[in-house]
């Protein structure tokens, strides 16, 4: 198996908790019951890919601003008849839980101590990103609205991979959506799937061929 030399990374649910966390959480907090809107977020992410429309994307791409996905989101929920909520500040109630996962931070610390190229890949949420580390993490950083594409266009892939000056065959990927992770492996990446960072770390570690532990 080839060995990878270049790491890039997801954002929400992989640098961060769980995104399922934060969404229940806001919808127990909102009044809605998450069983009954998992159907509807489902439909919402699959029309942003499908037919490239949206609040979703056009929040991730950056043609919308907040204040018109927060106020799209809430009308859409009351037509679904899954609740009335206040638009204003959807997206700080959304996601403003996401709180850091330390030890997926050390790991992509300690790939890049080691030669590793490291990037951030990220579909934008609307809300300020916590950039702190990202100088001591990462090789360089690329935020969909900010380059107007979207994961899992084959563009911002590849975007991605010319910043860091590697081939996509010589990258790792890790995302929390499939979707996303099979878009990278169609450009011949290898591909993650996160679910926790103690199930992530032994699969990079064969990929990278370094200890990260």
């Amino acid at each position: 198996m080839r060995t990878r030399t270049a790491l890039i990374v997801d954002y929400a649910g992989v640098m961060t908790c769980p995104v399922g966390d934060c969404l229940r959480a806001w919808m127990i907090g909102d009044g809605l019951d998450p069983q009954q809107c998992a159907g509807f977020m489902h439909d919402l992410a699959v029309r942003s890919i499908t037919e490239g429309a949206g609040p979703v994307h056009g929040l991730e791409v950056g043609t919308w601003s907040a204040d018109r996905f927060e106020q799209a989101m809430a009308d859409e929920l009351a037509e679904a008849g899954l609740g009335v909520v206040t638009a204003e500040g959807l997206l700080n109630r959304m996601f403003g839980g996401l709180a850091p996962d330390l030890m997926m931070a050390d790991l992509v610390g300690k790939a890049r101590a080691a030669g590793v190229r490291t990037a951030l890949l990220s579909n934008s949420f609307g809300l300020e990103y916590p950039r702190e580390d990202w100088d001591r993490l990462f090789d360089t950083t690329v935020i969909s609205g900010e380059v107007g594409l979207r994961k899992p266009d084959a563009a911002i892939y590849r975007m991605t991979c010319s910043q860091l000056g590697v081939q996509p065959h010589e990258a790792v990927f890790v995302d929390d959506m499939a979707p996303n992770v099979d878009a990278a492996e169609a450009l011949g990446m290898a591909g993650v799937v996160h679910v926790d960072t103690p199930t992530t770390l032994p699969h990079l570690e064969r990929l990278l061929g370094i200890s990260l532990r």
